[in-house]
């Protein structure tokens, strides 16, 4: 792009152009962005200082010429490095809602966020109730969950401390931090141990679950990602084995768990055919999200 047309480019120009390089630099989407196109504009909208959707107003506006070459320059290391672009922009957005982000925790994405959005979670959380994010990483389900019930207590935890470093700049940034606990810890060791006061009414688990097979073959933009947030095991299951397993101990008797399987299906089914798992509709389909009831754990 020569310097005398980046003068005269709008914004919707410049996202066009954005979109074209990443096109035919062969590289994955999946973390905020679904293709070249929403990659595009949500490089640009960072260089407005607005959202990706409040961007979409100004599409007939004139970009500047440091808004151009600084999104220029953020495409380029999109393509020269191969990492997400909100490991690049040190942001990302779930559900309209910005978090900070960086290496030291996977990108915030989750399937589980359109249901606390949606509402499909209400029925388990009573006011004054307890949750609980399980395996919370960057915070942004904690986030999402306070800000959804202003009238709840969450309570999140993770193994890694670089993690919930990110999350805790996440709480603070939303001024959640008198509604949201952080807690370090191995799964259930983070927490104290049960008892009927300290019972959580609703568990969400964004688990680690991607199988040894589907990690080797995961593009580049994954393994920027912290291994210990995504890999499984053999079959994807080695954390959920544990997460279930002692669930019944920390649920409130009419308490239910939620959990993301993502792909893993299947191996969930075989691991736990047992279990009357309810799954739970999501833009992705009905087999990436499961609920299990208390009383079917027991």
């Amino acid at each position: 792009m020569d310097p005398e047309s980046q003068q005269y480019l709008t914004v919707n120009q410049c996202i066009e152009q954005i979109a074209q390089k990443l096109e035919v630099a062969n590289l994955h989407y999946g973390h905020g962005a679904i293709d070249s196109q929403s990659e595009a504009l949500w490089i640009v909208s960072k260089q407005l200082d607005l959202s990706p959707a409040d961007a979409l107003d100004h599409l007939d506006e004139i970009a500047t010429q440091e808004q151009i070459e600084k999104s220029l320059a953020v495409a380029q290391e999109r393509i020269s490095s191969r990492k997400p672009l909100a490991y690049i922009l040190g942001e990302a957005w779930l559900m309209g809602v910005p978090f900070f982000c960086s290496e030291q925790s996977i990108v915030p994405r989750s399937w589980i966020a359109e249901l606390i959005v949606d509402g499909s979670l209400e029925p388990w959380l009573p006011a004054d109730g307890k949750a609980l994010d399980l395996c919370t990483g960057n915070g942004s389900l904690a986030v999402l969950l306070a800000l959804s019930c202003p009238d709840i207590h969450v309570s999140a935890c993770d193994i890694s401390l670089p993690a919930l470093s990110v999350a805790a700049r996440n709480v603070d940034r939303h001024g959640l931090s008198s509604q949201v606990e952080l807690l370090d810890g191995d799964l259930w060791d983070a927490l104290p141990e049960p008892n009927e006061d300290n019972l959580f009414d609703l568990i969400i688990c964004n688990p680690p679950y991607v199988n040894a097979t589907s990690m080797n073959a995961l593009p580049a933009e994954y393994h920027a990602e912290p291994e210990l947030a995504l890999a499984g095991g053999d079959d994807g299951m080695d954390l959920i084995r544990k997460i279930i397993a002692q669930a019944p101990d920390y649920l409130s008797e009419r308490g239910a768990i939620l959990i993301e399987i993502g792909n893993e299906y299947e191996n969930f089914k075989k691991a736990f055919p047992q279990i009357p798992a309810i799954w739970m509709e999501v833009s992705a389909g009905e087999e990436q999200v499961l609920l299990i009831q208390a009383e079917d754990l027991r």
